[in-house]
């Protein structure tokens, strides 16, 4: 597959689930590190797409999730948001929830727009190395059993 088509797909599948583009990249021929940081960057791409449409996207959560603006919850998310704020919000959503929902998440809970882009940045970039350097593991191991 052409590298450049191979690294558009990750990025693009990186906006939806981070956790299936870094896979997909090394089967697709892809080396790890580039599998990572296209996935990486189309989680982040997708995370400012979700925060920057802000308050509309807020108001429609708040009326279709929380009741038409209460906003008592007693999800995980919420729980955490409520422990940890911005911090683990950004940290813990791209491995439970993904990233994209993460952020539309505390754009709903009202996170600080720069606060949110920073936890959420470094937690994509946290889960990111670890799946890259756990599928890279992998991948090595099925091309060894392979020959």
């Amino acid at each position: 597959m052409d590298t450049m088509l191979a690294f558009l797909t990750v990025f693009l599948l990186g906006m939806i689930e981070l956790w299936a583009a870094i896979p997909a990249g090394l089967v697709m021929g892809l080396d790890p590190t580039a599998a990572g940081v296209a996935a990486a960057l189309g989680a982040m791409a997708g995370v400012l797409l979700v925060v920057s449409t802000g308050q509309p996207l807020r108001a429609w959560l708040l009326r279709r999730y929380l009741g038409g603006g209460k906003e008592g919850s007693h999800g995980r998310i919420h729980r955490i948001w409520e422990r940890h704020g911005p911090l683990g919000l950004g940290l813990l959503a791209p491995l439970l929830v993904g990233a994209p929902l993460g952020a539309a998440m505390g754009v709903a809970l009202g996170a600080p727009t720069r606060q949110l882009l920073l936890w959420m940045g470094v937690g994509i970039a946290m889960w990111s190395a670890a799946l890259t350097l756990a599928s890279a593991l992998g991948w090595a191991g099925v091309q060894s059993l392979a020959r």
